[in-house]
């Protein structure tokens, strides 16, 4: 499996039908960039490889971070957010007991005197991302200043900046099988996100298909 990226890192590990199904009703990708603008853009993320390249935020310390994270609840955040779609909210349920399929990442995206809240929201079998939202604490309580909705789309904080990954889908692609992935890094600026680079990855078709050959190396004679 090429570029659909599940929890663990493991390729292996293909979408399942009913998933994707729920996931494709999602339909919608939302980015809000600021306090009051929205916005629809093209992009997304995946789990693994998004997580290995993340790199923590400059000036926080893991010992301030803790103290400073304590009130925001990741899954209260989501439920009680007016800017997640409903779809997002009913499919939101444990996984196990009480625990929800989220990832959530604290680090200084914006700037603030408190550690800023992304949280990737994933379905349970597979570890999808169906959608990512970034919370700030406005000294009253945590606004959602970016949200993005869609199919196999993760979000981590790299070095200060926002980091959206998406699958792309051609037609015809099976759902383990993506054609390709965009990568945006999103740069806080002017009290809105901003989009800073770009980039897009189109995987080869022809890697993985038949057997390997691999040559014997060639025998060597001493006198």
């Amino acid at each position: 499996m090429r570029g659909l990226k599940v929890r663990g890192g493991n390729k292996g590990l293909a979408a399942s039908g009913a998933a994707m199904a729920g996931l494709a009703a999602v339909g919608v990708f939302t980015v809000a960039c600021s306090s009051g603008g929205t916005g629809v853009h093209d992009e997304g993320a995946a789990h693994a490889d998004v997580v290995a390249k993340a790199t923590p935020s400059p000036n926080s310390s893991p010992t301030s971070g803790a103290q400073k994270t304590e009130g925001a609840n990741p899954v209260k955040l989501i439920m009680s957010d007016p800017k997640v779609s409903e779809r997002v909210k009913a499919d939101l349920k444990p996984c196990a007991r009480d625990s929800y399929p989220l990832d959530t990442s604290y680090g200084n995206l914006t700037g603030g005197t408190k550690p800023d809240v992304v949280v990737n929201v994933l379905t349970c079998g597979d570890a999808v991302g169906m959608g990512t939202y970034v919370y700030r604490d406005n000294g009253e309580r945590y606004e959602n200043v970016f949200a993005a909705e869609e199919p196999a789309v993760y979000s981590a904080i790299d070095r200060g900046d926002l980091v959206v990954t998406k699958q792309v889908y051609a037609k015809g692609d099976p759902a383990a099988e993506p054609s390709g992935e965009e990568v945006t890094t999103w740069h806080w600026a002017g009290g809105k996100f901003v989009q800073q680079y770009w980039v897009r990855n189109e995987f080869s078709r022809s890697v993985g298909e038949g057997e390997a050959v691999v040559p014997e190396p060639s025998s060597t004679s001493e006198n």
